[in-house]
């Protein structure tokens, strides 16, 4: 039987998860809910499309709900919510909030008996996991992580969330300098503000204030007030023709010593994305897998991508995996 699958949210995150669902051999998408009218939404695939409101209704047909909203105001109120019906997956990216955001869902899952995931994707994600590996492997050594360039969806949605503002495109720009003195085993110190730029590109409102707006970016708390931030106001075809795709990537380091510092070493884990949300689509369809697996043994809770054994992401059995990947 396949693992029943839905969707909360139809944005750029939601349809990464429609394709990603459908390319899955062991998953069917049977429900996606959404706070717009149903019948505004067209998708690629037939399936439903419901109103977020009808979800709970549902719960005995489906098995995993992957929530594709935003960390800045959706996620803090839907995942714990939900989480009181569904075995959910989310992708809540606001690192300082993450305990605060996993102590929430916690409490609503066990209740429920339901397993759920949070701050699945990339950063936090499979970033969080390789500096996890470079720490446990090499625990003298110091941790580097550089973001981009690329759009950040996260930061771009928390820009469109602001009064007076229609669109926005942000890019996270690692330092060059900064990079190459970690990859050749330099160890600098560096400050946040050392290592990445942010710049904005940002479509306003007509009669708009663009002092305002500007001010709200480039002091906003986790997101860009610790940053050299540079906010450009463009029309909307501007941004279309100049900003459509959503491209994103990036490096965790972590160098280190052995044999009381005779050896160094540097591990690099790397990422280069046409598509920042399908890939982040990607990582939680597989985080859907494992959840949906470690209810079916019984487990309930809130979980984290530290706590997931790799085997449960992958839909080959176990046996399968030791002959063809060990």
């Amino acid at each position: 039987m396949k693992i029943r699958v839905a969707i909360a949210g139809y944005g750029n995150l939601g349809r990464g998860v429609e394709h990603a669902v459908s390319a899955s051999p062991d998953m069917e998408l049977c429900a996606l809910f959404t706070r717009r009218n149903p019948d505004s939404i067209k998708t690629f695939s037939a399936v439903p499309v419901y109103s977020i409101e009808k979800a709970a209704e549902m719960r005995d047909k489906i098995d995993v709900l992957i929530l594709c909203g935003g960390s800045a105001n959706d996620l803090p109120e839907q995942t714990p919510e939900l989480a009181k019906y569904f075995n959910v997956i989310d992708s809540f990216d606001t690192h300082a909030k993450i305990p605060e955001h996993f102590e929430n869902v916690n409490k609503a899952s066990l209740s429920s008996g339901k397993v759920s995931i949070i701050s699945v994707g990339w950063d936090p994600g499979m970033f969080s996991l390789n500096r996890l590996y470079g720490q446990a492997i090499l625990p003298d050594g110091n941790d580097y992580t550089f973001w981009g360039k690329g759009v950040s969806q996260g930061h771009s949605d928390a820009i469109r969330r602001i009064e007076g503002v229609l669109d926005a495109r942000q890019y996270t720009i690692p330092v060059e300098s900064a990079l190459e003195s970690v990859r050749n085993g330099e160890n600098p110190t560096l400050t946040t503000r050392e290592k990445h730029t942010r710049e904005c590109f940002v479509v306003a409102e007509d009669g708009a204030d663009l002092a305002r707006i500007e001010r709200e970016i480039v002091t906003m708390p986790n997101y860009f007030a610790d940053y050299d931030t540079t906010v450009h106001f463009i029309s909307q075809e501007e941004l279309e023709q100049e900003h459509a795709g959503i491209p994103h990537g990036g490096r965790v380091f972590r160098t280190g010593t052995t044999a009381n510092g005779a050896n160094s070493h540097v591990i690099e884990y790397s990422l280069k994305l046409d598509s920042n949300p399908e890939f982040t689509a990607s990582v939680l369809t597989a985080y859907a897998r494992a959840a949906y697996r470690l209810n079916s043994e019984g487990v309930s809770g809130a979980k984290t991508v530290f706590d997931i054994a790799p085997a449960y992401l992958h839909p080959e059995s176990g046996e399968e995996l030791r002959r063809k990947l060990l």
